[in-house]
């Protein structure tokens, strides 16, 4: 598996070239690594904290920063199975993010505290996806 943990240059340049007052909604799939693997200055790198408790961190540090924002989680689910799709692509977090614009998301992962936060999901994260997409009507057919 293919270790994505935060994005490439070319990819937030080009999130940063689409529009930024709408409001935009985040899948995330994240997978966690066996233990957490925090910087050797990091006050928590003896700590033995496994990679759920180092993501808990950064979702309680940066609660406050997404509720300021007004942006949310939406939907939050539990990985099963994959039917279609690599067999070796699991998920231990499933969820999407709504933010009021792409603004709220480029004031976030800028916000000084935010930047602190980060090192939490860094040390957690084996690989992940975070994919920006438009609210769309759902309805009763797929297409």
């Amino acid at each position: 598996m293919s270790h994505y943990i935060d994005p490439e240059r070319a990819q937030f340049e080009a999130f940063k070239a689409l529009d930024r007052d709408q409001p935009i909604e985040m899948l995330n799939l994240v997978k966690f690594r066996d233990q957490a693997a925090y910087p050797a200055d990091h006050a928590l790198a003896e700590a033995g904290l496994s990679a759920a408790e180092a993501y808990a961190n950064y979702g309680r540090e940066t609660g406050p920063i997404i509720a300021r924002l007004g942006a949310s989680i939406i939907w939050r689910g539990n990985w099963q199975t994959t039917l279609i799709g690599p067999a070796d692509e699991t998920w231990d977090e499933m969820f999407i993010a709504r933010y009021p614009t792409a603004h709220a998301f480029l004031e976030m992962v800028t916000d000084p505290d935010y930047r602190k936060a980060v090192v939490h999901r860094q040390a957690a994260v084996a690989t992940s996806r975070l994919i920006r997409t438009s609210p769309a009507q759902g309805g009763a057919t797929f297409g």
